[in-house]
């Protein structure tokens, strides 16, 4: 008899389903791993036990036909292999992932679950803060973790789900809703105006002792106006910097100099008269505070609702300083 190539047999749909049923477990497990750092917090993440979790990584492996982590008593690391295959399902099974916490939460009723915030250490004090008892009143069984940090915000390494932004935006891949206008104003204490005065223009805050603001970057903070039009930065000789921006405000309020400090952070400081603005007339007006998350679709209800719900409270705040401050120095 004439002899024919061998094929391999082919697999039933119950094996095919069998082994995708498999590896999507074990898919979800790794990634679970990777994200908390050991097997029994993915374990407690996935609602599922340390073991279970460990025998669909080990089953993972051997469909794959490679050792995925480096395991030991105290620590769990990504072997070579593993960084690479990390690198590639992670995004599916995030989008997955999302897909199905979305129409889980649809289901099952009120949003629910852990929330991730980001906002800038000032903003995230004086505006974000005060407003999320309001809403996990409304919202009780959405737990918040806010983190306060100037550094610019990493969405993916982070996992955080919204954060709070300040100035301009230039990354495209972020959807933006801007809260209220960043209003920037240069202030002093009155004890400073009744013995040095108050500039009158922008070239006459080369004769006054000025507080510089660092970022966490190191770079010192450029004073921005807007002059016949144009923008305009200033780069302050000061005495005095500081990276932390309440400091810079507590120097302005015990007489040290002059500061360029948000509206938000300053406004009640201002209609007390522990404050006088001055060059309000030269203040920028093309930035803003910004509520941020990096995709329209699949977002959980949680992160809809507190989108909305912050965005509609930050917007009543009484911060709009500008429409009241004097423009001019007295």
């Amino acid at each position: 008899m004439p002899s024919h190539p061998s094929h391999p047999p082919r697999q039933g749909p119950d094996a095919l389903a069998s082994s995708f049923a498999a590896s999507y477990a074990g898919v979800v497990a790794f990634i679970a791993v990777v994200t908390e750092g050991s097997f029994a917090r993915a374990g407690d993440r996935l609602g599922i036990g340390r073991s279970a979790v460990s025998r669909s990584v080990q089953k993972l492996e051997e469909q794959l036909d490679a050792r995925l982590f480096f395991r030991t008593t105290r620590s769990t690391t990504l072997t070579r292999e593993g960084e690479l295959f990390y690198e590639n399902c992670h995004p599916g099974v995030e989008r997955i992932v999302q897909a199905l916490e979305e129409m889980r939460e649809l289901r099952e009723g009120p949003p629910q679950g852990r929330l991730r915030v980001a906002s800038t250490v000032g903003f995230g004090r004086k505006v974000v803060a005060p407003l999320l008892r309001g809403f996990q009143r409304k919202y009780p069984e959405v737990a918040i973790d806010l983190l306060l940090d100037d550094a610019a915000t990493e969405f993916t390494a982070g996992h955080v789900d919204v954060a709070f932004r300040n100035g301009r935006l230039e990354d495209s891949q972020i959807v933006a809703r801007q809260l209220f206008p960043m209003q920037l104003l240069v202030c002093a204490s009155p004890a400073y105006r009744a013995t040095h005065g108050l500039p009158r223009s922008v070239e006459e805050l080369a004769e006054h002792r000025c507080i510089n603001l660092r970022h966490a970057s190191g770079r010192v903070c450029e004073w921005e106006f807007k002059v016949g039009g144009r923008p305009r930065k200033f780069s302050p000789q000061a005495m005095t910097s500081f990276n932390d921006a309440e400091l810079v405000l507590q120097a302005v309020l015990d007489g040290q100099g002059l500061a360029q400090l948000p509206g938000y952070q300053i406004f009640d400081l201002v209609q007390g008269g522990a404050l006088v603005p001055c060059l309000a007339q030269y203040a920028p007006d093309d930035r803003g505070h910004y509520i941020c998350y990096l995709s329209r679709r699949h977002l959980p209800s949680r992160v809809r609702v507190f989108i909305d719900y912050m965005t509609a409270h930050t917007r009543t705040l009484n911060v709009q300083s500008l429409t009241t401050f004097s423009a001019a120095p007295r």
